[in-house]
């Protein structure tokens, strides 16, 4: 059931706005434009801690959200980021004359989120958007690269990716995902958002979550290397099917991962997906970065 309750007169619909411009989603751009009320609350209310806040907004469209963010910063800032020649018509059609919002006409993938927080006077800024699921996991790590400048993300995403990044240990959903991502971040679900939430209305349901940075913007664990770090944890997911031992000899000297399992004291029958983020930095920690098999 769509929720169209409670909508705010003062903001235009979706709808109304694809009309006047003569516009149409895109499949090429993966756009689904958002026309739930509740969503859009729960997302600005997530987002915005006090009216200075500064908002960066990933896929902006059609501005439905971004001026919802704009009413609710009157001291702060959003830039709007839109690689949609036609979104970004109507973005500055609609939003141009509001000196709260600035519009960047840049594929999110290529923006500096560090150089906005320089903007803000080298204060931290929030991430915000729906994210296109073909890119989400590459955006999700861009913020999580930049997290001494963001204080908080605020993203709609694929309800399965949400469900991986949020799973514990042992279930079928945890993966390399989400052990990346918590590894770095503090994860919340704050809003399940089914497809009738959406214009058109895409095949798969959505969820909203909150990534935190950890305190002083440190890993969870340790971790002295995070580039060796993160090719462990994906070698231990690499072959879901084989025992732990055996899918990292497929990356790894065999001789070094029996010397990091005895060492750590990890029994190799067990499967990657049994692992928490304190044991696979341990294994990092005791596979050399010469280990790797040629």
């Amino acid at each position: 059931m769509t929720d169209t309750t409670g909508a705010h007169d003062a903001f235009p619909s979706a709808h109304a706005l694809l009309k006047k411009y003569g516009l149409h989603a895109k499949k090429s751009f993966g756009q689904n434009f958002l026309i739930s009320e509740r969503v859009f609350r729960a997302i600005v209310d997530a987002t915005v801690v006090t009216e200075e806040d500064w908002i960066v907004e990933i896929g902006a469209g059609l501005g439905t959200l971004t001026a919802r963010l704009a009413q609710r910063v009157p001291d702060g800032k959003v830039i709007a980021l839109e690689r949609d020649p036609d979104m970004v018509t109507v973005l500055r059609g609609e939003l141009g004359h509001n000196d709260i919002v600035h519009v960047e006409a840049i594929d999110a993938l290529r923006y500096d989120l560090r150089m906005a927080a320089r903007w803000h006077g080298d204060e931290p800024i929030t991430v915000c958007g729906n994210l296109p699921y073909h890119i989400a996991s590459p955006l999700i790590f861009r913020v999580i690269d930049a997290r001494a400048s963001v204080r908080r993300a605020v993203v709609m995403i694929q309800k399965e990716m949400a469900d991986r990044i949020v799973a514990e240990p042992g279930g079928k959903e945890y993966g390399a995902l989400g052990v990346m991502v918590r590894t770095y971040v503090d994860v919340k679900t704050v809003a399940k958002v089914g497809a009738g939430s959406f214009v058109p209305a895409p095949k798969i349901d959505s969820t909203v979550i909150v990534m935190t940075p950890l305190p002083g913007n440190q890993p969870r664990v340790p971790i002295a290397d995070e580039a060796h770090y993160s090719v462990v944890v994906h070698a231990a997911f690499g072959q879901r099917r084989k025992t732990l031992r055996n899918a990292l000899k497929a990356k790894f000297e065999a001789a070094r991962v029996e010397a990091a399992l005895t060492a750590t004291g990890i029994d190799g029958v067990r499967r990657g997906e049994t692992l928490s983020i304190a044991e696979f930095a341990a294994l990092a920690a005791a596979i050399p970065t010469s280990a790797l098999e040629a």
